[in-house]
């Protein structure tokens, strides 16, 4: 399989640099999707992307790895919750928040919950991102299924959601806070003044090199002592060479 000659294409076609993901995992998850679908080649494959809509929408979900859930790893989201309410709320009642790679929402209104029952009376903001601009669409209707909001409590479902046949809709004032736009974190510019970054669960699929300039574009968006909360899998061991110190296991604070 030639590899770099689909890694050009994709960047030329959808403005996604593979380059940048860690080529082992890259090319077991492209041979993966192409056997399912049952292509043998990558010229054949790309031939099909170009004519059939179905399977570039197939291929773009399954590269930006939309994996998510409200709430994800609970006890890590309720330490993250104590560092809003104790380190950024007493420096500013409006905060400014930035969900990277957002994927489905989950992620975003999450902290727009958290927003609400700890500073109900502030002017939040929360910018999601994400690269997959059919992912943001469904990000903004807000349903989601059972499973995908199973970590949310019961309080939490009757405050927030509305059941709408078998799915959940979340209420309209927590949409309200959050705004969805399309970002490439790797090719994009980087907007500037956070007071809190997230971004979970994306810079692990990376190589060394892009995980490294990511850390240093995300330190020069966060304001002074703004915080950057990072997945289950992903301690930044060297936090300090991008002028970070560790305010939790997997929270970092900008010096």
């Amino acid at each position: 399989m030639d590899l770099e000659y689909f890694k050009e294409w994709v960047y030329k076609e959808f403005r996604i640099d593979l380059k940048a993901y860690k080529p082992t995992q890259l090319h077991r998850r492209i041979l993966s999707l192409m056997s399912r679908i049952g292509v043998n080649s990558v010229d054949e494959y790309i031939n099909l992307l170009k004519k059939d809509a179905g399977q570039r929408e197939k291929f773009l979900d399954f590269i930006t790895i939309n994996v998510t859930e409200f709430f994800r790893n609970p006890d890590i989201f309720n330490e993250l919750r104590n560092k809003i309410k104790d380190e950024l709320l007493p420096l500013n009642k409006n905060l400014k928040i930035w969900s990277a790679a957002c994927s489905i929402g989950a992620e975003p209104y999450s902290i727009a919950m958290i927003l609400d029952e700890i500073a109900p009376g502030g002017r939040h903001s929360i910018i999601a991102t994400d690269i997959d601009k059919g992912i943001l669409e469904r990000a903004k209707r807000g349903e989601y299924s059972e499973s995908e909001i199973k970590n949310i409590k019961n309080d939490q479902l009757n405050k927030y959601f509305k059941k709408q046949g078998e799915n959940y809709v979340i209420d309209n004032k927590i949409k309200s806070i959050v705004t969805f736009k399309k970002h490439d974190l790797i090719l994009d510019k980087y907007e500037t003044d956070f007071d809190l970054i997230v971004c979970r669960n994306v810079v692990i699929y990376f190589n060394q090199d892009i995980k490294d300039d990511i850390y240093r574009k995300f330190h020069g968006s966060l304001k002074k002592s703004g915080l950057l909360f990072v997945g289950a899998t992903e301690s930044i061991y060297n936090y300090k060479d991008f002028g970070f110190d560790k305010a939790s296991t997997f929270i970092y604070r900008k010096v």
